[in-house]
């Protein structure tokens, strides 16, 4: 075990949020261990869309919505499918999801997000340091786009909520559309630019340079399938792997959508579930966006990345076995050449990926219940990229000791427990 005052801490998922994690408790002096069965990135967090979402504080649940869904589900291209078989046991999680939407409980979960969203860029800057973040980050902005001229009861709620929690947005007609993203078919009557976001051009390499970091920082990696836990009255002694016992004084869970089964394993049971999200990488797209895109009527995003145009969007209820439906990502790209004229598809590579989610769109960050020495960091959902950093320092606030960078109670694990949610 470490001397006193630093900590033996392992850290179980080297994606964003565990790799984030990872840095934060070494920043602190701890002796980290990051174990994942997979290398850093390679799961979720390579396949997601690249947004920091600075401006991004609503949840996905939102009034009205539950009247949208038998809509979506009957349209072979709309945003949402359900594998039927998988229905029964993700019912509960729907329901939950349903009551997430009500139009009391929405203004506080963005006030959450805005929270935890804020200050990503920030914190990215200080891992990556300057040379990183010229090569990783891009800070264009994003754009949505409508179609529609009409703005629906849920456009100005949403602009309403943006506007309390100080998101800065421009207003834009057509012509000032075309003006920003000049690729865009003249089909879109109205947008939102939101100046403050950006974007990475590599997810997978972008945890992977964080990895590095936290390895040249003196943390160690290992690639282990974790299995379960050891633990006596005081807590979790050791972690069990396929391959060995790794003792420890602290363990902290960040293990994406594979997450649920391990806290169980701790005694904690979670709604989590699997939004199954998938994406098409253009590899050659001929076209060159100046900015990520996010058609928000068909709710999925153009990202201009390193290896060419990712395509990325939808949400898929069908858990962690099914096999992959990948006309949801040749959906992707009917739909963006509709967009943009003359984009070239040729040599698409389609992906498919599991995002971690809770149903009222916020993660579990909180010490489990009964075991004082393990820790939770999962379930960011759609929006993990922009969620990860800050949890990084949530939890190495709590395992410090410190008054926490911004207000815990909202991520605690109790709060599904409570009578309603």
């Amino acid at each position: 075990m470490a001397a006193s005052g630093t900590k033996t801490i392992i850290v179980i998922g080297a994606g964003i949020a565990g790799v984030c994690c990872a840095l934060a408790l070494r920043e602190d002096g701890h002796d980290v261990l990051m174990v994942d069965q997979n290398g850093p990135g390679e799961g979720c967090s390579s396949g997601n869309a690249g947004q920091f979402n600075v401006g991004s504080s609503l949840p996905i649940s939102m009034p009205g919505m539950l009247f949208q869904v038998p809509r979506w589900l009957m349209d072979p291209t709309g945003p949402l499918a359900v594998r039927w078989h998988y229905l029964p046991k993700a019912l509960p999680w729907l329901i939950r999801w349903i009551r997430a939407g009500l139009r009391d409980r929405v203004p506080g979960y963005a006030v959450t997000l805005r929270a935890l969203h804020a200050n990503c860029i920030d914190l990215y800057r200080q891992w990556l340091g300057t040379e990183g973040t010229a090569d990783l980050l891009r800070f264009a902005g994003h754009l949505y786009v409508w179609e529609s001229t009409e703005r629906s009861a849920l456009d100005l709620l949403s602009e309403a909520l943006r506007e309390a929690n100080g998101i800065r947005s421009v207003v834009l007609d057509s012509a000032a559309i075309r003006n920003i993203e000049p690729a865009l078919a003249p089909i879109f009557q109205r947008g939102l630019y939101f100046p403050d976001n950006g974007h990475t051009v590599n997810p997978q390499r972008l945890v992977q340079t964080l990895a590095e970091h936290f390895v040249a920082a003196g943390g160690v990696l290992q690639r282990r399938t974790v299995t379960g836990f050891d633990c006596g009255p005081e807590g979790v002694r050791a972690v069990l792997t396929d391959a060995e016992r790794l003792p420890c004084d602290i363990a902290v869970l960040a293990a994406g959508a594979w997450s649920r089964g391990l806290a169980a394993k701790l005694g904690t049971n979670l709604p989590l579930e699997t939004e199954r999200g998938y994406h098409a990488m253009l590899p050659s797209p001929e076209i060159q966006l100046r900015v990520p895109v996010s058609n928000a009527e068909r709710t999925f995003v153009l990202t201009p990345m390193e290896l060419g145009m990712r395509l990325a969007g939808t949400v898929e209820i069908g858990g962690l076995t099914a096999p992959p439906d990948y006309a949801r990502a040749r959906i992707l790209i009917t739909q963006a050449a509709r967009m943009v004229p003359g984009l070239n598809s040729h040599g698409a590579a389609l992906w498919m990926g599991f995002r971690p989610s809770f149903p009222d769109s916020l993660p579990v960050i909180d010490r489990a219940k009964g075991v004082p020495n393990a820790y939770l960091a999962f379930g960011h959902g759609h929006t993990g990229i922009s969620g990860a950093p800050m949890t990084g320092r949530l939890i190495a606030d709590m395992i410090s000791g410190r008054p926490p960078t911004i207000d815990t109670s909202p991520f605690r694990a109790s709060r599904f427990h409570s009578h309603g949610n």
